[in-house]
């Protein structure tokens, strides 16, 4: 009985302390897991909210065509005369370039200073992309006045519905404006001039009525210097330096046997220039032969050639 007794007893013992040992384990192990998730939750979440941050430079596209925009403003231009557009600089400076020439040989056929052509060119036609320029080759804004008889187009400008004239190519355009200022009393003042003067002829075309815009002045000089437009009026007459104006007073070489013509008649449409070209006679040296002041010419005047 008593052996009995102890034989029970060593096997209560051994079944306590058996049953111990996994239930301590246990509960150590998921003490410890539920201690480490947590961390290991929250760490991708730490993780993630820098990750956000720093992506966010790329993402935030905004302020990448802010510097796109500001950077081409510089480029674009809103020209207004008879029309208002938007033009870049490339196209202004395409035009340039297109018509240069034509702008160098009105100022030698009629003494209006390639600059100021080329200035109201590009001003009144919107570098050629306004409307009259594009559907009635109309580079000027000239309107059709009494005595056209040619082509025109119907264009709401001062008033509704106005008549300008209409060309069948550019360079017909460029013709008729010399021969408008020419041919218009209102004008002759601005071929009282120096050639070299483009902010005096700017200024002369406002005070003549050229234009309505009190501003028409400043748009103008503004973009003869902004493309140095003079450097074209120096290649006409054949000065060495330029400064905020030509320096018009630079000597032109002088030929010893020009012509043998003795004389020539001023007839209209003649220019001191012109007449230069046509006898290959710098125009200093007419100046000073026919003690000439300034460049101004009368129809039926004398001038002496040699």
């Amino acid at each position: 009985m008593y052996r009995f007794i102890c034989i029970f007893v060593v096997l209560l013992v051994l079944t306590a302390c058996g049953s111990s040992r996994p239930v301590v384990r246990t509960t150590k192990p998921t003490a410890q897991t539920t201690k480490t998730d947590p961390r290991k939750t929250k760490r991708p979440v730490a993780t993630t909210s820098p990750t956000t941050q720093s992506p966010s430079r790329p993402v935030q596209i905004d302020p990448t065509p802010a510097p796109s925009s500001q950077a081409d403003k510089p480029t674009i231009e809103v020209l207004e005369a008879t029309t208002a557009v938007k033009v870049t600089t490339a196209m202004v400076m395409d035009y340039i370039e297109k018509y240069k020439e034509i702008a160098k040989k009105e100022m030698v056929d009629y003494g209006i200073p390639a600059s100021i052509t080329l200035g109201q060119g590009i001003l009144e036609s919107g570098a050629g992309t306004g409307p009259l320029s594009v559907q009635a080759n109309n580079h000027f804004g000239i309107k059709c006045h009494k005595e056209w008889k040619g082509p025109s187009v119907s264009y709401d400008d001062d008033a509704v519905g106005e008549c300008f004239r209409k060309y069948s190519d550019p360079f017909e355009s460029f013709k008729d404006h010399s021969i408008f200022l020419v041919t218009r009393e209102r004008y002759a003042n601005l071929f009282r001039l120096d050639i070299a003067d483009y902010k005096g002829w700017a200024k002369g075309l406002k005070a003549a009525g050229y234009a309505t815009d009190p501003a028409y002045p400043t748009k103008l000089i503004g973009l003869i210097e902004r493309y140095q437009l003079q450097r074209f009026d120096v290649e006409v007459l054949g000065a060495s330096s330029i400064t905020n104006t030509i320096n018009s007073s630079a000597t032109l070489p002088i030929k010893s046997d020009y012509t043998t013509e003795k004389q020539h008649v001023v007839a209209k449409g003649d220019t001191l220039y012109s007449i230069s070209k046509k006898y290959s006679i710098p125009v200093e040296v007419l100046k000073s032969k026919n003690n000439l002041n300034d460049t101004a010419l009368a129809i039926g005047q004398i001038l002496r050639l040699e």
